[in-house]
């Protein structure tokens, strides 16, 4: 072999290696082939047996039921409700008072209090994107918004509302029960009318495009490398689908993680408090990952109050902690078999991070309106 042809070959032998080193420490460029096109073309995701594969993507139109069905006069009524403290037997608590559009519907805080600062003991929900859900609250003892909208003017720690004073409470009022006439055609208040405008202006707040979503459109340059990579992790290593699927990031199902606090300070069966089928001890609702920048702290009990602790928890399996004594209780929590170790390194972790906040939008600005 000649001189110039040993240089050559060392040249390009050179070369290839320095394009596979490339390669394969920058791997951003492969994933954005892979996810290049719509959803339904991406690289399949790592579900556990028997998990449906529900495809990450955009919202759909909110459906309003045929008994509720939706007008503007019903929805700025329903605001009015929402914003109004006249609602509590106090005067002085409002749903808006946990549900606070500037902290992502939700209140920010550990768990809620309400009437007479008595303090609940779950975590606030956030009330964004509540139309999708099949059955509402931590425990979904709500089968709708219009059912749900009772729970807390009822509740002896929130409002602690005697609903036949609520209700006569408006009709008191002219100025409400035209609001009511006009969208109801109706001349007295009822509680079903409560319940209608109430879950009509609830059933329309929804989130607002992500960069997640701008993705999913089309623009591919919406999701930075990291965020890209943190999308990938999300559906495949880090197994967060198996739960958090779909358009809605949540399977709309229950699920023990652990942490019902079981034979400890602060326990809470959850879904079991509903059913009573010792199957639901420690069971929760999977809640939405949109805008989960803006609604925290999180888990059922407020427990976590930074976004990486909760990759961190995950990450390890959500432990779940129960004293020895409780071993063999009739009602022992068994942990959902979906949680396992992940294994995830610190860059990992940060990308799965920074796609949690690619999936959050500010909630919109919403003024209170003036009431009647």
């Amino acid at each position: 072999m000649t001189r110039n042809k040993i240089f050559l070959f060392t040249l390009l032998s050179g070369f290839a290696v320095f394009t596979a080193f490339q390669v394969q420490e920058d791997p951003t460029h492969e994933l954005r082939n892979l996810y290049a096109g719509p959803p339904e073309s991406w690289p399949a995701p790592h579900l556990d047996e028997g998990i449906p594969h529900r495809e990450l993507g955009t919202l759909p139109e909110v459906a309003y039921p045929k008994d509720n069905t939706y007008s503007r006069e019903a929805e700025q009524l329903g605001k009015m409700l929402f914003f109004d403290p006249r609602l509590s037997v106090s005067r002085q608590i409002a749903c808006a008072s946990c549900h606070d559009p500037e902290l992502g519907w939700a209140d920010g805080r550990r768990v809620a209090f309400g009437h007479n600062r008595r303090q609940g003991k779950r975590n606030t929900m956030s009330i964004l994107n509540t139309a999708y859900f099949d059955e509402l609250f931590w425990d979904g003892r709500a089968e709708s918004l219009e059912a749900q909208s009772l729970f807390p003017l009822q509740d002896h720690v929130e409002m602690n509302m005697d609903l036949e004073v609520a209700i006569a409470r408006l009709n008191s009022m002219p100025e409400y029960i035209a609001l009511f006439e006009e969208a109801y055609q109706v001349d007295s208040i009822e509680l079903e009318h409560l319940q209608k405008a109430l879950a009509t202006f609830e059933r329309g707040l929804v989130s607002r495009n992500s960069k997640f979503d701008r993705f999913v459109e089309g623009d591919k340059d919406a999701l930075n490398e990291q965020e890209l990579r943190g999308l990938h992790l999300f559906r495949t290593k880090a197994r967060c689908m198996n739960c958090h699927n779909g358009p809605l990031f949540s399977d709309n199902q229950y699920h023990n993680n652990g942490q019902s606090m079981f034979g400890r300070p602060g326990e809470d069966l959850g879904r079991y408090l509903v059913t009573e089928d010792a199957a639901d001890v420690g069971k929760f609702r999977t809640p939405s990952l949109r805008d989960v920048s803006y609604t925290g702290p999180w888990l059922h009990n407020g427990g976590i109050f930074e976004l990486s602790e909760m990759i961190d928890m995950y990450e390890r399996g959500m432990p779940q902690m129960i004293p020895n004594k409780m071993n063999g209780h009739p009602l022992y929590p068994e942990k959902s078999p979906l949680l396992k170790p992940l294994d995830l390194n610190r860059e990992e972790k940060q990308a799965l991070l920074a796609f949690l906040e690619a999936i959050s939008a500010r909630p919109l600005r919403v003024r209170a309106p003036e009431l009647p």
